[in-house]
């Protein structure tokens, strides 16, 4: 593996901030009546934090000072019930925030996968798994305070920090402007930290990206680096990766923690320059102490949702780089989609035609250069050449997962750009040299080719490709349960059964691509006796470096440098003494 494409960073388009915050908050207008509810329980909590205070003043001032026993007694226990209510309120709010929020988290995770879905080759080919599942997971995840802080901080502490410096205005002016005198060094010192932040959080966003996508290409190829004993220098790059995870990370917590030290300046130099006018310049004579009293706690109720403020739009400016990434994909045209006007494909007899077909996967390099062809419905197809020739590519087109930049392809005579995929490649099988299977039972991998299949259809497939034997040797037989990737099985029995998987469906056009190559001759005798019984009457594209698995094949198409440099059957090429002929006595000549 690569420590340098890891690191490599998707190319990001650049959004302003409050595009990417209005576009998240716009997932909130589903909840309305949810909001409309905490923001009532919200104000009435304000009212209720707001009320203390001047409850606090009242009892100091004139019940304590007069003595009134009886009216202190109620005035706690009114008091008490209050806070009772409040703390009431306070834990409905939560728990619908949270509710709400992690619901709004599960409509945009299921929005990314379902379009991830849609999205064509060339976007994986050109990004790590472990990246993608870092912008489905971990960058999904960072938005949940920021979600649910949107509304049960903004709104609450704007209201609250309004109304406290009203009441502290009305009630003693001079105190109230001393205690809001260092507003400016916050509002300076949280504009040059946000100057600084959002980038620095941004640049983590990333590290963290390649660190997932080096983890997850790590165990996946785990069997080889032990293979290998590159355990040392895997290790190393790990290292390299987790130093510049940190590194970043401890370059914008620094600036971030700068938040909250402006806040607790501000904070405490108001506080001082209140205490110092009501003292210095008023006088004690002037100020009743029930009023100081509840002048502090009117600061510290000014300033705490200041903190909460900054807190949330630290949060923004730490998360809002999460939403830029899982926006970025969400915006991600499928480079292979479906028309405005598509029709759906018919039942096919299965002709295919390439009409002057070029194709390239990128600017620079060409690896179909104007071929030309036609197949007949029910005729077998065996593509053979090098490495790199463009066998692949021809039955990628076919399946349409590239669109061709020059020519056309046809099947039975509809331009594959003209129907649905979906009707296209339902009546379609595909075996490819990546025999994948997922975790749950042996039935439940064969069903995937046909979601709606019978068990007996199931069996029925397995027998077709000689799996049924070695299925009904396991313990549990087809309700066998396979852990990831089929590990259990053997590569030859994963093959078998990626093989019934394709056969279920009961393809009008079959395409094996090297669907042979990791099973052994035993076992590719007992296939390929299966294999010629659902040839029949099916179109097939048969790509193989094993020239005697097509020996049997209706035409041969020698494929170079993307290019069909000779058509014919096993005996016609040989007899021609071509490219064929070479590649066939390079591959004999030991036996």
């Amino acid at each position: 593996m690569s420590i340098n494409a890891i690191r490599e960073d998707e190319e990001m388009s650049s959004v302003s901030k409050k595009t990417t915050i209005l576009r998240l908050f716009r997932y909130l207008l589903s909840y309305r009546i949810t909001i409309v509810i905490v923001v009532l329980i919200m104000l009435t909590t304000v009212a209720i934090s707001i009320i203390n205070p001047l409850l606090i003043e009242r009892a100091v001032d004139i019940h304590i000072a007069y003595k009134d026993k009886d009216g202190l007694i109620k005035l706690v226990a009114f008091t008490l019930g209050l806070n009772i209510v409040l703390i009431l309120l306070v834990k409905t709010r939560m728990y619908l925030m949270a509710k709400m929020s992690n619901d709004v988290l599960l409509t945009i995770r299921q929005e990314l996968y379902t379009h991830i879905q849609t999205l064509s080759f060339n976007f994986f080919d050109s990004r790590p798994t472990g990246k993608i599942l870092a912008r489905i997971i971990g960058d999904v995840n960072s938005l949940k305070d920021v979600l649910s802080d949107s509304v049960t901080t903004l709104i609450p502490d704007f209201v609250t920090i309004c109304a406290v410096a009203i009441i502290m205005l009305i009630k003693n002016w001079k105190l109230a402007l001393a205690s809001l005198s260092t507003l400016p060094i916050l509002i300076i010192g949280l504009w040059y930290i946000e100057t600084r932040s959002h980038q620095r959080w941004r640049i983590h966003r990333k590290k963290s990206s390649n660190l997932n996508a080096f983890i997850h290409e790590d165990l996946s190829g785990m069997k080889v680096i032990q293979s290998f004993n590159a355990e040392d220098e895997t290790e190393e790059d790990f290292d390299q990766l987790l130093d510049e995870h940190r590194g970043s990370f401890m370059h914008a917590i620094i600036i971030n923690d700068a938040f909250f030290s402006v806040v607790d300046i501000s904070w405490g130099l108001g506080s001082l320059a209140m205490y110092y006018v009501a003292i210095k310049i008023l006088g004690f004579s002037a100020v009743n102490i029930g009023t100081l009293i509840s002048f502090g706690i009117f600061i510290g109720m000014f300033w705490h949702p200041i903190m909460n403020l900054s807190n949330f739009y630290n949060k923004l400016i730490t998360n809002i780089s999460g939403a830029e990434r899982v926006f970025e994909i969400l915006d991600t045209k499928p480079e292979v989609a479906d028309a405005g006007n598509v029709s759906e494909m018919p039942v096919i007899n299965g002709e295919v035609t390439f009409d002057h077909v070029s194709f390239s996967y990128d600017k620079d390099t060409q690896v179909l250069n104007d071929v030309s062809f036609k197949v007949k419905p029910g005729e077998t197809i065996a593509l053979v050449g090098p490495t790199g020739a463009g066998k692949t590519t021809i039955v990628n087109l076919i399946s349409r997962f590239y669109d061709v930049q020059e020519g056309n392809v046809y099947i039975d005579g509809y331009n594959v750009k003209d129907v649905s995929i979906e009707s296209l490649r339902m009546q379609m099988g595909i075996m490819t040299q990546d025999n994948f299977l997922f975790s749950g039972t042996i039935k439940d991998n064969i069903r995937y080719g046909k979601l709606d299949a019978t068990d007996e259809e199931i069996i029925e497939a397995a027998k077709a490709v000689n799996a049924h034997d070695f299925i009904m040797k396991l313990e549990k037989g087809y309700d066998t349960e396979l852990r990831e990737r089929g590990g259990s099985l053997s590569i030859g029995q994963r093959q078998l059964l990626a093989f019934a998987r394709t056969m279920v469906s009961m393809p009008k056009i079959l395409i094996l691509d090297e669907a042979t190559s990791s099973i052994d001759t035993h076992t590719e005798v007992l296939v390929q006796q299966g294999i010629e019984a659902l040839l029949k009457d099916r179109t097939s594209f048969v790509i193989a470096h094993r020239l005697s698995t097509i020996s049997k094949a209706d035409r041969i198409f020698v494929i170079d440098q993307g290019k069909i440099l000779e058509e014919g059957s096993s005996e016609e090429l040989l007899a021609k003494k071509g490219l064929y002929y070479e590649l066939y006595m390079a591959q004999f000549k030991n036996i």
